[in-house]
């Protein structure tokens, strides 16, 4: 490796960086840049492929993670500006439970005619979506005035979920946790 080195510092090709190259771990001893060598022979080329594997550079994949504000959505793509008042029961036994959302006068009844149907209940925040398609709207003499929708929590994984994610959204909006 040493006589690699001595090869690369005398070669065409070093006159174009001021500092030689040195390897992890390896060092030139008393190799100075401007040493020349009495070698005539060809100069030495290593493709790609024949580099040790440690100096390859290497691609490896980044995890990305994106701060995605918590919100409520009937819709695909249009947030629910309109703050719920949430209801929350839980089994004594704790492996199951029901959380009831409560909108009066929802955003979503004047963007409906707009963007399109009531598809189910989402809840987005950055580690995903919960859904439910339990929605059922309110009328009051022929016209819109609440949504109530249920969302069940069946495991206890997926109300510790759930209830990361009405952290963040309570956060978000200034709800608070009453206990009753």
């Amino acid at each position: 490796m040493a006589l690699l080195q001595y090869f690369a510092i005398s070669s065409p090709i070093s006159h174009y960086s001021h500092e030689p190259y040195s390897p992890p771990g390896l060092a030139f001893g008393g190799f100075h840049p401007s040493i020349r060598s009495s070698f005539n022979g060809q100069s030495l080329c290593l493709s790609r492929s024949s580099l040790p594997r440690q100096t390859r550079t290497r691609r490896t994949p980044r995890l990305s993670i994106m701060m995605i504000k918590p919100a409520i959505q009937f819709i695909q793509g249009t947030d629910e500006q309109t703050v719920p008042d949430v209801r929350l029961t839980k089994s004594r036994d704790g492996t199951n439970g029901m959380a009831i959302f409560k909108f009066d006068q929802p955003s979503v009844f004047d963007s409906s005619s707009e963007v399109g149907d009531i598809t189910g209940f989402y809840m987005i925040d950055e580690e995903g979506v919960l859904q439910s398609v339990d929605v059922s709207a309110k009328f009051v003499n022929g016209k819109p005035a609440g949504i109530e929708a249920k969302y069940v929590m069946r495991t206890p994984r997926d109300w510790d979920r759930f209830m990361r994610f009405m952290e963040r959204y309570a956060n978000q909006n200034g709800l608070s946790f009453v206990k009753k």
